[in-house]
């Protein structure tokens, strides 16, 4: 059982709780970028088909980057920047050679 702390299932507020970007990688070889403020949820509502349209269809993913932002409003403006990046900067941060 994992005892990290959880703000999300510990009752936090949402203002209170770390917002993450993350990455994921599509069956397909795809990526896609999104932020959340509980990564193992948000992982499993695109593996059940409820997360995003894109990944429906490109079902299984995999979370293969993730950083802490200091809010949602930080995550979001740094999931701009990572979507503007190319093919192999992508691959580069994810630690893969492409």
């Amino acid at each position: 059982m994992d005892e990290r702390p959880n703000p999300a299932r510990d009752g936090a507020s949402a203002a209170e709780q770390p917002w993450f970007v993350y990455i994921m990688e599509c069956r397909d070889g795809s990526f896609y970028t999104g932020v959340t403020n509980d990564l193992e949820r948000r992982q499993q509502q695109h593996n059940d088909g409820t997360a995003s349209r894109y990944t429906r269809s490109r079902r299984p993913v995999v979370l293969r980057y993730q950083e802490l932002c200091g809010s949602r409003s930080q995550a979001l403006i740094r999931e701009c920047s990572l979507r503007l990046l190319s093919r192999k900067e992508k691959e580069a941060l994810v630690g893969r050679s492409g």
